[in-house]
């Protein structure tokens, strides 16, 4: 399998983001009116190629409303030249976003800037099979997945890892116009959720539709400062 610095992470930016768009359920049309353009706009895009490429502006806007790092939607992929000890590999840049994912009540995601980044190896990424092109850092807010995750932890988010590919696991979704981190379970029937606090004292939905949440993407890893 080849390393991550061999490999065109954005070979295809239009497939990437038709699908984050099918994954979210979010339609052309509503995408193209949060980026102030017409209503055909990004079908145009998807479709017909036109235009060949997202104006920077559009693709960080784009990329700030899903929670995904722009090289995802052909956006360069940022790497930091590494250390000795790393034996020659670069390293990958993932963006953590200011934002958190809530732990509790929800939070909004809309428009929020990305406030820095963090450099992993890509070998250990790949370990942990996950999409660089896909990744952000958000943290965590609240205590309703407490013991698992505790407020302040930053989690890694695999974007590419979502709805398409859903299995048991910690998943960071929007529900209720909020942005929060949950354990998702599959229900008994078709189409069918549940979305679990790990801390007793919070709520938790034993049977939802999945059309009842957007699945942004599967938390991969989590950092926790030493209190």
């Amino acid at each position: 399998m080849p390393d991550f610095a061999e490999m065109d992470f954005a070979d295809d930016p239009r497939a990437a983001l038709d699908r984050l768009l099918r994954d979210r359920r979010v339609d052309y049309a509503e995408l193209s009116a949060r980026i102030g353009r017409n209503p055909a706009y990004i079908q145009q895009y998807i479709k017909r190629g036109s235009p060949r490429r997202l104006a920077e502006e559009d693709r960080a806007r784009i990329a700030a409303y899903l929670g995904v790092p722009e090289a995802m939607l052909g956006g360069p992929l940022r790497r930091v030249a590494a250390s000795a000890a790393s034996r020659g590999r670069d390293m990958v840049l993932v963006p953590k976003l200011a934002i958190g994912a809530s732990a509790g009540a929800g939070a909004s995601i809309d428009g929020e800037p990305v406030e820095g980044a963090v450099a992993f190896d890509p070998k250990w990424l790949r370990d942990l099979g996950a999409d660089p092109r896909a990744l952000s850092i958000i943290r965590v807010a609240g205590d309703s997945m407490a013991p698992t995750l505790s407020d302040g932890d930053d989690i890694l988010v695999d974007g590419g890892d979502a709805a398409g590919r859903l299995r048991d696991g910690i998943y960071v979704l929007r529900m209720d116009d909020g942005l929060m981190v949950k354990r998702i379970a599959r229900a008994p029937g078709p189409g069918r959720i549940a979305v679990i606090s790990d801390n007793p004292q919070y709520r938790s939905w034993d049977d939802l539709p999945m059309a009842a949440v957007q699945l942004v993407g599967r938390v991969v890893w989590t950092g926790r400062r030493v209190r």
